[in-house]
């Protein structure tokens, strides 16, 4: 993990787009109003613009990106006003690579961040530790998916809500993602977490938790804005959204 005066590794370069196949667990949470995970890990500016009907937490595998197979922690506390429209953003990810973190943030302003994930399948379950120099970020224990598979695709999300922003370095980027796959419910036993390393989701309550089976994913070309209204940096982004929603 990079202290606050580092900068990232020398890694090679991996443009957008980039297509992804793998699998992952997704938990739908409920914060309480006052609940600091809410804002925890935003950038200063949009921290008072955050609303949260619903937060989302994801494990994921990818056994194949571009920039080779990692693994992520990832949470999203709601959507964020960023000047013209509100729009889901991720205020902290951890990936397994540093491929990934440095690729992340130059193609999509994600403010990815490196550590160790140990992830253990068992016949009951599955058993997330993400680590960082020995300290642990989160624990996480998911029981084995049951009932019907259901199909899952991004196209039934609305644009708005399927459209992420994210701020970094004075420009925001805005990107759809699409995936299609499968899934199964499955019940999420226990978690724990480092509040100065992640946010603290001890007093949500949970939804539901899914493990997605089998996705396929694109990540597009981010239409990337400045801050003091110049002209976006890319033209256009992957499959025709050309501004922000």
């Amino acid at each position: 993990m990079l202290a606050s005066n580092e900068s990232p590794p020398e890694v090679p370069r991996f443009p957008a787009p980039w297509s992804l196949r793998g699998h992952a667990w997704m938990v739908a949470l409920r914060l309480p109003a006052d609940d600091p995970a809410r804002t925890a890990f935003v950038p200063a500016d949009l921290r008072a613009t955050v609303k949260s009907a619903f937060a989302v937490l994801m494990c994921v595998v990818y056994d194949e990106a571009p920039c080779g197979p990692y693994r992520e922690l990832l949470f999203i506390p709601g959507t964020i006003n960023f000047g013209d429209s509100r729009h889901p953003s991720i205020s902290r990810i951890l990936v397994s690579t540093w491929d990934s973190v440095v690729n992340g943030r130059v193609n999509w302003g994600i403010p990815k961040d490196r550590a160790d994930f140990d992830w253990t399948p068992s016949e009951t379950g599955d058993h997330w530790r993400v680590t960082s120099d020995g300290r642990e970020l989160c624990s996480l224990e998911f029981t084995e998916p049951t009932g019907v598979r259901l199909p899952l695709s991004t196209a039934w999300v609305p644009r708005r809500l399927g459209t992420l922003a994210q701020r970094q370095d004075g420009r925001t980027y805005y990107y759809r993602p699409e995936a299609t796959g499968s899934l199964r419910l499955c019940r999420l036993r226990r978690w724990r977490f480092d509040p100065e390393l992640f946010p603290d989701l001890s007093r949500a309550t949970v939804l539901t938790a899914a493990r997605i089976e089998g996705f396929r994913m694109v990540f597009p070309v981010a239409l990337q804005t400045r801050q003091d209204g110049s002209p976006p940096c890319e033209p256009a982004l992957h499959r025709g959204l050309s501004r922000p929603l």
